[in-house]
Parts: C-alpha cells; sequence; structure tokens
C-alpha cells in the first residue's frame, strides 16, 4: 500500500464591484468592452418571461451592437421555475447553440434568475463567469449579493447549490418602478429584515420614509440599495460560506422557506418572509430576546410594507410544523433559529452561534397564533 499526496493550495481572489444606479445597461457594455470578463465574446443572457422585453432584450440588441455574440434563454417567471429541471433545460439549449468554457453568462432578472444562472455558471464546462443584472429589489437585497446560488425541490427550498461569486453585480433602481406593487412589496420583506438584524438606524428609516420608497423617490430608494448591499457585505465578508456568522441573513427564513413551499408558491418569497418574521419576533419576544413592544413594531412595519404576517388558512399548521425540519439550519434532527436582539442586532448565544435550538413545541405554539 503507498499514499500519494496531490497538494493543490490555492489564493482565490473573488473580489467584485457592485454598481447601483439608473439605467446601467450601457455601462454594462462598456465594462465588457473594457475586460471584465476578458476576452471572451460570447454571451448567454438567463431571463424570464416578465423580464424578457423590458431589459433583456435590449442588453442583447446592445451587445449585438457591440459586435458580440449573443442568445437569450428565457425561463417561464416565477419561484415554480428555479428547479432542476429547468436548469438542465438551460443547460441544453445552451450546448445545442455551441456554448463552450469560452463563454461568460449574464442574469437579467430577479432573485429566482440570479440563483439559477449563478448555479448554471458554477457547473456548466465546469465554470463560466457570470454576472448579475438585478432588475427587483428582491434581488438588490438579497440573490444578487454573496454568491449563494440554488435551486428548489418539491422537499425544500435552496439545499441544491453551490457558492459563486459574480464578476460583478448592477443594481438597477429604474427598474423597480416597473415592478408590479406585490413584487416591490415582496423586495421590503429582504430588506426590512436586514433592518432587524444589523442596523437600527435602517429600520427607523424604513419607518419614517416607507411611502417614499414605495413611490420611488431617488434618496430613499438609494438609501436602501446601499444599505442592503453593506449589510450583505460586512457578513458575508467574515463568513462566505455560512459557517457561523452568516446564519443571521437567515433571520425569519425557517418559518418563511417552510411556509413558502407548503403555499406551492402562491405566497411570494417576500410574502412567506413577512409571516417567517412575524413569527421570529414572537419567538423572540417569548424568550426575552426582545420586548413585545419591539415585536409589534417589526409586524407593523411588514404590514404597512403590504406584506401578511398571519398565515393563510389554506395552510394546514401541523404539515407547517413538518417542514420546518428541512429547513438548513436543523442539526442532529434539532429545529434551530436565529433571534433577534432588539431592533438592529442578533443573538449570539457563544462565540460564532448564531441559532438556537427550539423545542418543537415552542415552535408550534408560535404557528398556531399567527
Amino acid at each position: 500500500m503507498s499514499t500519494f499526496n496531490v497538494e493543490l493550495k490555492r489564493v482565490v481572489d473573488d473580489t467584485y464591484d457592485i454598481s447601483i444606479g439608473y439605467e446601467l445597461q450601457s455601462e454594462l457594455i462598456d465594462d465588457l468592452g473594457k475586460g471584465l470578463v476578458g476576452k471572451l465574446k460570447k454571451f448567454a443572457v438567463i431571463t424570464d418571461t416578465n423580464v424578457r422585453d423590458l431589459y433583456a432584450k435590449p442588453i442583447c440588441e446592445k451587445l449585438i451592437k457591440a459586435g458580440f455574440s449573443v442568445d437569450m434563454f428565457v425561463i417561464p417567471a416565477g419561484e415554480k421555475s428555479k428547479t432542476r429541471e429547468t436548469k438542465a433545460k438551460v443547460e441544453d439549449a445552451m450546448l445545442e447553440k455551441g456554448y463552450r468554457r469560452d463563454c461568460c453568462i449574464i442574469a437579467v432578472g430577479g432573485g429566482v434568475v440570479t440563483d439559477l444562472a449563478g448555479f448554471i455558471a458554477g457547473t456548466y464546462a465546469r465554470g463560466v463567469p457570470f454576472i448579475n443584472y438585478a432588475t427587483t429589489l428582491l434581488a438588490a437585497a438579497d440573490a444578487s449579493v454573496g454568491g449563494k446560488t440554488a435551486v428548489d425541490t418539491p422537499l425544500a427550498t435552496n439545499l441544491i447549490g453551490l457558492f459563486n461569486q459574480p464578476k460583478k453585480v448592477y443594481i438597477d433602481i429604474a427598474a423597480w418602478a416597473t415592478l408590479p406593487k406585490r413584487q416591490m412589496a415582496s423586495g421590503m420583506a429582504e430588506t426590512i429584515k436586514h433592518a432587524c438584524l444589523a442596523s437600527k438606524d435602517m429600520f427607523e428609516f424604513i419607518e419614517e420614509n416607507l411611502e417614499s420608497i414605495l413611490n420611488f423617490e431617488k434618496f430613499a430608494c438609494e438609501y436602501i440599495a446601499e444599505n442592503n448591499c453593506r449589510i450583505k457585505y460586512e457578513v458575508v465578508m467574515k463568513d462566505e460560506r455560512e459557517s457561523g456568522l452568516r446564519e443571521i441573513l437567515n433571520l425569519g427564513h425557517t418559518v418563511g422557506r417552510a411556509i413558502e413551499t407548503v403555499s406551492d408558491y402562491k405566497l411570494l418569497h417576500g410574502e412567506a418572509l413577512g409571516i417567517g418574521m412575524a413569527a421570529e419576533a414572537l419567538l423572540s419576544a417569548r424568550l426575552g430576546y426582545m420586548s413585545e413592544e419591539q415585536a409589534n413594531r417589526v409586524i407593523e412595519l411588514y404590514n404597512r410594507a403590504g406584506l401578511p404576517t398571519q398565515i393563510p388558512d389554506y395552510i394546514d399548521r401541523e404539515t407547517l410544523v413538518k417542514k420546518l425540519y428541512t429547513d438548513k439550519k436543523v442539526r442532529d434532527g434539532k429545529l434551530r433559529f436565529v433571534l433577534q436582539k432588539g431592533i438592529g442586532d442578533v443573538v449570539e448565544f457563544a462565540p460564532g452561534v448564531y441559532a438556537k435550538p427550539i423545542e418543537e413545541e415552542l415552535a408550534r405554539e408560535i404557528i398556531m397564533e399567527l
């Protein structure tokens, strides 16, 4: 018997820029011309049926005019497209078009598109570069920053995927004005969550300026875009692969993701998260980590943003309790929750430990209250 040691030490620099502004299509084309992805000339633009005509098609036209080779791959809009089956269909379509390692993927759309496209980029030809052009507040707040890419399965959300960082992210605030009111509200769910876990000042800003945000006033939209990125950056920089601190970004998601799945995606991600944050706030107050007044402020802000904080009648509570066990924070069969410490902070239960085991019966009590 013999042993052969394969030494493959690497230093990886995944640094990238996030550009926040208005009508950023021309900036994207200019960046590519200046070598953002080196000498690559072939681009696969992945988008959905909602965004295709508004943003993806104009970007494709600009790319072609600049001398690049481009194909557009369109998926049906909605969370139900974020599956292994859709991933395979896009990959097969790219193969048929002759895409190999000498290409770059550009994701144009919201969180479903950026999650799916980033996952495809990480596995296609064993890895090709990708760029996120985020057109929704939800993508700006969550999916376009941090490098977590994944698909859903019938049993759980986001458990099949990988960490994969983009070459650059473009957050086009102008696109928010094209969103249906329900989609804009959904994006506010992650924005309020960020304030709850890391910034009391941001929470108070949203309380005072919510109407300005929902009316797309420049100062308010730029504030939340920049602070969403700042908060995610400060967490991801310290814990890129969710070994500890990054779990705090999962605040409200233990119940929220379970509700999203059990609703068969009738609820948008942000709507499910609004209910999940209400559950988390009640639990945090029950355990003494925040006051009832603070928990009520959180719930009230979600309500003002147009988001539900009560579980719909069509969702069976016991089915929901069972679904909690598909959460990625579960350890040794125990439910674990990230909990708020007042408003603007989270509880660190031990050095580097940000999730607390919770007995099923207590979780059930909270769910029954909603």
